[in-house]
């Protein structure tokens, strides 16, 4: 084994130029599918981000809800049938709907209103500010990513909301909108004046249910008797989120397609330059042969030298990634790197190379032991 390794990096630094070619190649690639399947579980993320952080037992939705952002309404008393059904301790309202921000300047720029009630959805990750103080006349929480495209710059700051006053009281930190739409926080009663909607309506009631009661067994009975309106689990109501924007409007298949455009060429470069150095080496391959080597060994040799790009590109490719990652971190659309896809990237480099390097073993496989006696 410690020869074949010696002779497989000999070979593949002889040429650097070619070498580097291979690692750039590889570096690519790799890079290129870190990016857009990283983008992938950001934005998978991003696009439950308000389901995950509310802690629902169940969700009661419109009919034909596609996803968080839906913009329908129920009637309210989905409200007051909820609580009827044993098992069920609350049914908490949830108002969302876009609105336009209308700056000092005087202009403006769309926003995702969020109205939350206590125990209910809520702002998370507190930069400057107290949940107690939406409760004042005019109050909304923001991001503060969002500051320069709302045009505020602190607490106090003052904007309007349908030619209402809204005041910033609360500042997040890192609750950003997929969508790129700034999310606006404020309670419910302010949300539905900012949207003109009648009181008592709301997009979604949250259920929590006691300790103990069966949570199947409540939405079975919730199923009965809302016949206008759907019952969800947390669960369904990610995957039917992440369907929707994942697959209904194309961006999920956008981004495997960008990655697989990245193996390919990853793999067409790093086979060119195999293929090519092999046949440069023939005669030393032939040589082996005459001295008494088995295919299997020249095999062994030209694999080593696919692993060794493998792992000096990804080695490269990673750290790029990671400074990727926190590059990204703070914007609109993070790049994430967990461990399951940084083994995954690693295993795909691996499998990338040792695929690449077939195209050089077809050339030894036609090697004449007896061309070396002819040189």
């Amino acid at each position: 084994m410690p020869l074949i390794f010696t002779l497989a990096s000999r070979n593949l630094f002889h040429d650097r130029v070619r070498f580097i070619a291979t690692v750039v190649g590889i570096v690519f690639s790799i890079v290129l599918v870190a990016v857009q399947l990283g983008l992938f579980l950001g934005f998978e993320r991003m696009i439950t981000i308000m389901i995950d952080h509310s802690q629902a037992d169940l969700w009661i939705a419109p009919a034909q809800t596609k996803s968080f952002e839906s913009t329908s309404m129920l009637d309210g008393r989905e409200r007051f049938q909820a609580l009827a059904v044993e098992g069920v301790t609350a049914a908490v309202p949830v108002m969302i709907g876009f609105a336009y921000w209308r700056k000092s300047d005087g202009s403006a720029a769309p926003v995702f209103l969020i109205g939350v009630e206590p125990g209910g959805l809520q702002p998370w990750d507190l930069a400057e500010g107290s949940l107690e103080d939406l409760s004042a006349p005019g109050a909304v929480a923001v991001d503060r990513s969002y500051f320069e495209r709302l045009g505020v710059t602190r607490i106090g700051d003052m904007a309007e909301i349908r030619d209402q006053k809204a005041r910033v009281a609360v500042v997040t930190r890192g609750v950003r909108s997929f969508t790129t739409t700034p999310y606006v926080f404020t309670t419910i009663d302010r949300a539905r004046d900012y949207m003109g909607a009648p009181p008592n309506k709301a997009t979604y009631f949250i259920v929590r249910t006691a300790p103990g009661a069966s949570v199947a067994g409540v939405r079975r009975e919730l199923a009965a008797r809302l016949s206008d309106a759907e019952v969800l689990s947390s669960d369904e109501f990610r995957r039917r989120s992440r369907s929707f924007w994942l697959f209904g409007t194309g961006a999920g298949a956008a981004l495997f397609a960008s990655a697989v455009l990245g193996v390919i060429v990853g793999t067409v470069i790093v086979a060119q330059t195999l293929y090519s150095s092999t046949k440069d080496h023939l005669n030393e391959f032939a040589t082996l042969r005459a001295i008494g080597s088995s295919r299997d060994y020249i095999y062994k040799v030209i694999l080593w030298q696919a692993l060794l790009s493998a792992v000096i590109g990804f080695s490269i490719a990673a750290g790029i990634g990671m400074a990727l990652v926190a590059a990204t971190k703070n914007t609109a659309l993070p790049i994430v790197m967990t461990p399951g896809l940084t083994v995954g990237l690693f295993a795909l480099t691996l499998f990338m190379c040792a695929l690449s390097a077939i195209s050089a073993i077809t050339v030894v496989t036609r090697i004449d032991p007896a061309m070396v006696f002819t040189r």
